[in-house]
């Protein structure tokens, strides 16, 4: 019933490079298309999600062993502060029987001599052991093997050689200062 007109001339020219009929194979593309974007969309959007989360993870981690390195770092510097104090400073000195020293004297480029030295003052302590051995002051040679025990042998049990508590050293002479320049010095 419905005829389709005739076309001439131009008309008909641009009405062949159109296809007559419309039909499901021109549809099809492009819904496999669109299909395949929306899922490509979905899986990259899945992976997106699963870095971010592994990245915050990772983030957690990180602020974590932070702090803990923090409050390792702040339990150190403590520990400096109070071994570092005068008072602990001046305690310990006197624990290895140091002495607070006298009055200095300096040597000026030329070698002279400024200012008058004096001994330090000896404290007298209450303390009645004997004086440290050089091998307890001293860093430790490197040990020799222990010799094996025979049988019948008996073997020592304790080798530390440190005392309980350190006495004062005894009084030693002060040098006299050098007026004489010292060459290179």
């Amino acid at each position: 019933m419905s005829r389709k007109p005739e076309l001439r001339g131009r008309a008909a020219r641009l009405a062949r490079l159109f296809p007559a009929g419309r039909g499901q194979a021109a549809r099809t593309p492009f819904v496999l298309l669109v299909v395949l974007l929306l899922g490509g969309g979905l899986i990259g959007l899945l992976v997106l999600n699963s870095a971010l989360s592994e990245g915050s993870f990772r983030l957690d981690d990180l602020q974590k062993q932070t702090k803990n390195l923090t409050d390792e770092q702040q339990a150190l510097q403590r520990d400096i502060d109070a071994y570092s104090a005068p008072d602990a400073l001046q305690r310990r000195a006197r624990e290895l029987g140091m002495v607070p020293g006298g009055d200095p004297a300096f040597l000026d480029p030329d070698g002279t001599v400024k200012g008058a030295p004096s001994p330090a003052a000896l404290q007298h302590t209450t303390r009645t052991t004997a004086p440290l051995p050089p091998e307890a002051i001293l860093p430790a040679a490197p040990a020799s093997p222990a010799p094996r025990a025979t049988p019948g042998t008996p073997t020592q049990t304790s080798t530390s050689p440190i005392p309980a508590s350190p006495a004062p050293p005894t009084p030693v002479s002060t040098p006299q200062p050098a007026t004489t320049p010292t060459p290179g010095r």
